[in-house]
Order: C-alpha cells, then structure tokens, then sequence
C-alpha cells in the first residue's frame, strides 16, 4: 500500500485553491499541476495527465472536474465531494457578495480601472498555461499538427469544440493503432521522476479498491446523482410551483452544464439566449458586467451563472421586495447546484472505468491527442482575449499591451506566481487609470 495522505492536509489544500485559482480553467489547471505533481508530489505526471484528459472530454468546468478527480483518487468519494465543493463555494460566496454590491449601489468605477490590469494578465496566464501544458503533452510532430489543426479549426473556421474533440479523439484512435509509440505518456514521466522523484500515486501505485471499475459502482453512483438532482428540482417545483423561476433555473443550468463543451466561453451564447432573451432574468449589459466581475473572483469562470441566478432572483423579487438579498442568494445558489452537480456525478461515477485504461495505449492514445488537440484551442483563447484587450475598438491600446508583455515574462522567464501577478497587474491598471495614463 502507498503512503497514505491526511485527509486534513488535503482538505487546507482545496480550501487554498478555491480562494487562489485565479485564470480561468487554463491557469488553474497550470496552478493545480505546479502544486500537487511539481512541489507537493501526490500524484505523477502521467496520472495527473490522464485525468486530465478525461475531464476535457466531459461537457462542464474541467478544472473543477479535475480537482475532484484527484480528490476522488486520494480519499475515496467523500474526498472528491470536499475538493469539488471547496473548489468552487469561495467564489460563489465572492460573486454573491459583489451582486448584491452591484445591484444595491449601482455600477463599480473602480472595477474599470482595476480590470484594465487584470484582463492583460489574464491573457499572459491562459498563454503561460498553454505553453506549460504544451510543452509537457506535444512530443512529437504528429501531436504538434493536431494541435495546430485544433488551433485553426476554432481560431479561423469556428468549428464547434465537441467536432473538435471528437476529430482528435479519432485522430488518437487511428494513431494508437497504427503508430503507439508517438502516444506513449513514458518519455515524458521519465523526465518527471527524475527532475521531481517518486509521486504519492505514481505511475506504478496500484489502483486503489475504491477507484476499481464495476458496473454495478457505475449504476450506483450514477442513479445517486439523477436522484439527487431530481429530488432538488422536486422540492423546488413542490414550494414554489413547476413554472416558478427558481424551478426554471434548475432546469435551464442543468441543461447548460450537459452543454457546456469547451469551457465557459463556449456556454456563455447559450447561457445569454436563455437568461437574457428568453427569460428576461436580466440585460444583456448586465450580462456584460457579470462577466467582467466574474474574471475578478476565483474559481471556474462558469460560476457567473451565479451571478444571473442572483440577479434573476433579485429582479423578480421571488420573496417579495423586503427579502431582495434572499431571493438573490437563492437563485445563485440553484444556478450553482444545477451547474456543478453533474460534473460530480462524471468524475464519480466514471473515475474507475478511465483509471481501467491506464498502460493501455490503444485505450489511452484518444486522450493523449484530445489533450493536444486542447494545447491548440487554449491557444487560440488567448488569440482571441489577446484581440479583445489588445485591439478592442480596432485601435492598440498600448497600456495593456506592456501590462500584457511584463506579465507573460514575469510569467514565462521568472516563474512569477499567479496571484502575485494578478495583483500586481490590478495594482498597475488602478494605478494608470487613476492617473488617465
């Protein structure tokens, strides 16, 4: 048996993260992977890679999913519930928080100048992450192509990601037949075992009894979750009615999680045609400003659904116009549940069939190409933030274009933190704003 980790360690470590993951999925993924296989060692590369790989085939926040995973593998499903849950409640108690800020006083000045030095180093991180994460997966030039392919695919013919996906993970399964060995994780860990020594789960570490494939598991953990999920809608249909909108809202988020390839950019059209055009549950300026709040908080950049849960119970007064701040919490409150709920029920439920594949390249190899296939199209995310930032207007706005160049070399060449960075860049946009630089 391997050494085994205390639950109170892991559990300071997921509650840290859900205040700290700022930089969207890309960055937090890079974060989660410089802590727990560089520094920390509780899980090996090619195991770290392999889950993440299975978190990036599922519709939902793969960060999230991803956390959850590793919490699953080291302390069984109690373990993975805490890492998903402490994941995500921080910055749905800070969106919470800012939209009740924003909907009692009224626009924020002061967000403005700050986002102005956020936004360039978002866009250093989520191409920090894409260099790190590429330069672990793309070994070889048939990977390199398909990354390529996916950049182009999305960055110039606005492919949808799931054909995306779907064409790498073909790609991976023609490949692993006919050439394996330009999908093999080992080259890769040999240079992790070296450079970092043994993991708490390595590559060799024997899959745990509770993270063994059975059928049986699968239908147990799966029919938990629909129960779960379906016994919350009841409840909500049974006190409020079936046409109410907080029962609406569990239907809506639910059906936006189960769509929600490719991250939270790929959701959000989704997301404002309903919220916005079909339920009036707010504007589409409001949209715009959730959006721009969300991007200061931490945690999956999908928790806006919070905030237009929040606003939807707000604007409609749901417990009358003496209780704005309970109708408002409860509404995020639902659009968080619906939303996250089914990422715990894929991870939980088919963690042990993909722990099944490891060591099998035929098995593994769509995974290696999706995960290459994902190298390309966060590359083209920071592509497109880049343009938003950058050229917004069509015209260089050359503050955040050297706010932008300092923080990808902090980033890339001194290895500086992302919360450093963060602040640092938020200090700076406040700073020039305030003087009308």
């Amino acid at each position: 048996m391997p050494p085994t980790l205390p639950f109170r360690t892991a559990l300071r470590y997921w509650l840290k993260l859900g205040f700290i993951s700022f930089g969207g999925p890309a960055g937090q993924i890079a974060m989660m992977h410089a802590e727990l296989v560089e520094r920390r060692r509780w899980i090996s590369e090619q195991r770290f890679l392999h889950a993440l790989n299975y978190c990036m085939l599922l519709p939902g926040p793969e960060a999230t999913q991803l956390a959850v995973y590793i919490g699953w593998l080291l302390h069984r499903t109690p373990g993975g519930i805490v890492a998903g849950v402490l994941f995500v409640l921080p910055s749905l108690i800070i969106l919470i928080a800012l939209s009740w800020i924003y909907l009692a006083y009224g626009h924020l000045p002061a967000i403005a100048g700050i986002m102005s030095g956020i936004k360039p180093a978002v866009v250093a991180i989520v191409l920090g992450a894409a260099w790190r994460i590429g330069s672990r997966t793309i070994r070889n030039g048939l990977l390199a192509a398909i990354a390529a392919c996916a950049f182009v695919s999305i960055a110039v013919l606005d492919l949808p990601f799931p054909l995306i996906v779907l064409g790498a993970a073909l790609a991976g399964f023609a490949g692993g037949r006919l050439r394996p060995r330009l999908f093999e994780l080992g080259a890769a860990h040999a240079a992790t075992k070296k450079s970092w020594g043994p993991a708490l789960i390595d590559d060799d570490t024997p899959t745990p009894p509770h993270a063994r494939f059975s059928w049986a598991g699968l239908a147990r953990v799966a029919l938990a979750g629909i129960g779960i999920g379906l016994a919350a809608w009841l409840l909500l249909a049974a006190l409020y009615g079936s046409a109410s909108a907080l029962a609406r809202m569990g239907w809506f988020f639910t059906k936006a999680a189960l769509m929600s390839f490719g991250g939270a950019y790929a959701v959000l059209p989704y997301v404002v045609q309903g919220a916005v055009g079909h339920y009036g549950w707010l504007s589409a300026g409001q949209m715009i400003d959730g959006l721009a709040l969300g991007e200061t908080t931490p945690g999956p950049l999908i928790m806006i659904v919070a905030f237009v849960g929040f606003v939807g119970g707000w604007s409609h007064a749901l417990f009358g116009p003496d209780a704005l701040f309970l109708a408002g919490a409860a509404g995020a409150a639902v659009a968080g549940l619906f939303t996250f709920l089914p990422s715990f029920v894929f991870i939980l439920a088919g963690g042990p069939l993909v722990e099944s594949t490891r060591g099998n390249v035929r098995m593994t190899a769509p995974l290696t190409a999706i995960s290459a296939a994902v190298v390309g199209v966060i590359a083209s995310l920071a592509v497109f933030f880049g343009g938003q930032v950058f050229l917004a207007g069509g015209k260089p706005h050359w503050q955040a274009i050297a706010i932008g160049a300092i923080a990808t070399v902090a980033l890339l060449r001194y290895k500086l933190g992302t919360i450093p960075l963060i602040l640092a860049c938020a200090l700076a946009g406040g700073v020039l704003s305030y003087w009308h630089v």
